[in-house]
C-alpha cells in the first residue's frame, strides 16, 4: 500500500508540474502566441510606420507575430488606455509617442496616469520637428524670422496638426522663448495644414520631419531650423533652433511600453531584442530616413527620458494655458 500511495502522489505532482509551468520558464519561452502592438493613430502615418518596422523584425526574431493594431481617437488616449487595461503578461504593448508625454498635463480628466500605468520597455528613436516656412516669407534664418514676426504683429500664422500636438507645442515653446507672438491655426492633421502652408495662407509650421521633408527637398517649402539639440543628418545644412535660441529643444521620442506590473523578465527580453533590431544596418538606415538615429537604451534609461519629456511638455502646456476637458 505505501508503495501505491507514493506512486500515486508522484503521478499527481507530475500532472501539476505539466499543467502549471513556473513563471521563469514562461518568461524564458516568451512569446508563445501573437503580441498586440497598439498604435493610437490611423495606419499610414509616421507613428504607424515606425511600429510596423520594429514589429516586423521582432516577429521574425521571436517567431511570433507582433500584430500592429491601430486604435485612433482622443488624441492617442484610446490606444494608450487599451494597453493600460490589458493583462500585464507581455502580449499587449504600446507604441509610445510624444502625445503620451503631452496628454498627461493637456487633458483634465484622463482615466489613467501614463508614467505610473505604463512600464517603459525600450526607446526606438528621436525625430526632430522642422521649423518650415512658406516660400513667400522673406526670412532666411531663425533670427530674421523672429525680427519679421515682431515687425508684423498679428500677420504671421502658426499652423499645427491639432491642438496639443508636438507640432503645436513646439511652436508655443518657440513663442514663449523668443517673444515672437503668432496666431495659432489648428488643423485636423498635418496634410491640410501643409496645403495651406504651401499656399501661404499660414506662414510657419513646426512639422514632424517625415511628413514635411519631401516638400523641403522639392523646394516647395523652406526649412529654417530643426528642433532637436543637434543637426539632423537628413538636413545637415539646416541649423538647430537652439543655435539662435539657446536651450530650445523639441523632438518626437518613440519607443515601446507595456502595462505596469508586466514581469521584468519579459521587459528585459523585449528590450534586448529591440536593441538588437535597432543595431541592424537596414533598420538604422530606415530610421535615419525617417529623421532620427536609433536610440538604444535600457528600460530605466527610457523611463528617465519619459519623465523628462513629460515634465518639459507640462511646462509648455501650462505656459500656453491649454487644457482639453
Amino acid at each position: 500500500m505505501p508503495l501505491r500511495r507514493t506512486a500515486m502522489a508522484w503521478f499527481i505532482l507530475s500532472l501539476f508540474a505539466f499543467v502549471l509551468p513556473s513563471g521563469p520558464v514562461s518568461a524564458a519561452d516568451y512569446p508563445t502566441r501573437p503580441v498586440r502592438f497598439i498604435v493610437g493613430y490611423p495606419a499610414g502615418g509616421s507613428t504607424d510606420i515606425i511600429a510596423r518596422l520594429i514589429g516586423q523584425r521582432l516577429s521574425e526574431r521571436l517567431g511570433q507575430q507582433f500584430v500592429v493594431e491601430n486604435k485612433p481617437g482622443a488624441g492617442n488616449n484610446i490606444g494608450t488606455e487599451t494597453v493600460v487595461r490589458a493583462d500585464p503578461d507581455g502580449y499587449t504593448v504600446l507604441l509610445v509617442n510624444p502625445a503620451n508625454f503631452i496628454n498627461t498635463s493637456l487633458y483634465a480628466n484622463l482615466n489613467f496616469n501614463f508614467v505610473q500605468d505604463i512600464a517603459p520597455v525600450a526607446s526606438f528613436l528621436r525625430v526632430p520637428n522642422v521649423m518650415t516656412v512658406a516660400n513667400e516669407v522673406p526670412a532666411r534664418t531663425v533670427a530674421e524670422f523672429i525680427a519679421y514676426v515682431k515687425a508684423n504683429p498679428g500677420k504671421v500664422n502658426l499652423a499645427s496638426s491639432g491642438n496639443g500636438t508636438s507640432v503645436h507645442l513646439s511652436g508655443e515653446m518657440f513663442m514663449a522663448m523668443t517673444g515672437a507672438k503668432m496666431l495659432h491655426v489648428a488643423y485636423k492633421g498635418a496634410a491640410p495644414a501643409t496645403t495651406d502652408l504651401l499656399g501661404n495662407r499660414v506662414q510657419v509650421m513646426f512639422d514632424n520631419m517625415p511628413s514635411i521633408i519631401g516638400h523641403i527637398r522639392g523646394g516647395k517649402l523652406r526649412a529654417l531650423a530643426v528642433t532637436t539639440a543637434e543637426r539632423s543628418p537628413e538636413l545637415p545644412d539646416v541649423p538647430t533652433v537652439a543655435e539662435t535660441v539657446p536651450g530650445y529643444e523639441a523632438s518626437a521620442l518613440f519607443g515601446m511600453g507595456a502595462p505596469a506590473k508586466t514581469p521584468p523578465e519579459i521587459i528585459a527580453r523585449l528590450n534586448h531584442e529591440i536593441n538588437e533590431v535597432l543595431a541592424e544596418p537596414e533598420v538604422k538606415k530606415r530610421l535615419t530616413e525617417l529623421g532620427g538615429a536609433p536610440l538604444i537604451a535600457s528600460p530605466k534609461e527610457f523611463g528617465d527620458m519619459i519623465k523628462a519629456e513629460t515634465e518639459k511638455w507640462g511646462k509648455v502646456v501650462k505656459s500656453a494655458d491649454i487644457k482639453i476637458e
